[in-house]
């Protein structure tokens, strides 16, 4: 899936959202430089509370935006509510099938399940509430050992920091694993590239 420089990447913020489930990835596809523009994105703009505390910006609405090349949704405890809310999912769902790559982060998953997109597709999520998940969202694959799972133009993470390994994959789709690689190096982090790489799988419980 080649997708022409330079790449616009949408991030999506809603209250509660979890910090690195959305720094992480924007941090490698932000190391693109003019190989990407990113485009933060909520409800309403401006100031938006993570579940830590600190808030993300908003630099538009999700309503005033007609799609991206590459759409990201974290995860975080504000997915328990925001499952249940229709105006964010019809407004979510809109943009993710206006968009070329949807990647979702950890409970991500659970939002973008919430709109119907990825019945009957393979998927994973965050392994410490795989089996809550799975139960709110039964028509998808739930994958439960994997890093991240691609199906067609979704790729879905586990929990946390597998979406900075996801977003990397991403990257590699449109300029090759050889940028993927420069980047890790420029963030000095190890990229998993096995996407089926998920020791946590084992260890988390209710598997």
């Amino acid at each position: 899936m080649n997708i022409p420089s330079p790449i616009r990447v949408g991030a999506v913020l809603f209250e509660g959202f979890e910090l690195l489930d959305f720094y992480g990835p924007l941090e490698m596809f932000g190391l693109l430089e003019g190989e990407a523009g990113i485009t933060v994105v909520a409800e309403k703009a401006g100031a938006v509370k993570s579940a830590a505390g600190p808030s993300g910006m908003a630099d538009a609405t999700m309503a005033g935006c007609p799609g991206f090349d590459v759409l990201l949704i974290p995860g975080g405890i504000g997915t328990r509510k925001k499952m249940a809310d229709p105006q964010f999912l019809s407004e979510l769902k809109r943009l993710a099938k206006a968009s070329r790559i949807v990647a979702t982060v950890c409970t991500g998953s659970l939002v973008l399940a919430k709109t119907g997109l990825i019945d009957g597709r393979k998927a994973t999520t965050n392994k410490r509430v795989f089996q809550f998940v799975k139960t709110n969202a039964p028509k998808v694959n739930w994958i439960a050992k994997a890093r991240w799972v691609e199906d067609s133009k979704y790729f879905t993470s586990s929990g946390v920091s597998a979406g900075m390994d996801m977003a990397l994959a991403v990257i590699a789709k449109s300029f090759g694993r050889e940028k993927s690689l420069e980047i890790a190096s420029r963030a000095e982090y190890e990229w998993h590239e096995d996407s089926s790489w998920d020791p946590f799988a084992a260890a988390a419980g209710g598997l």
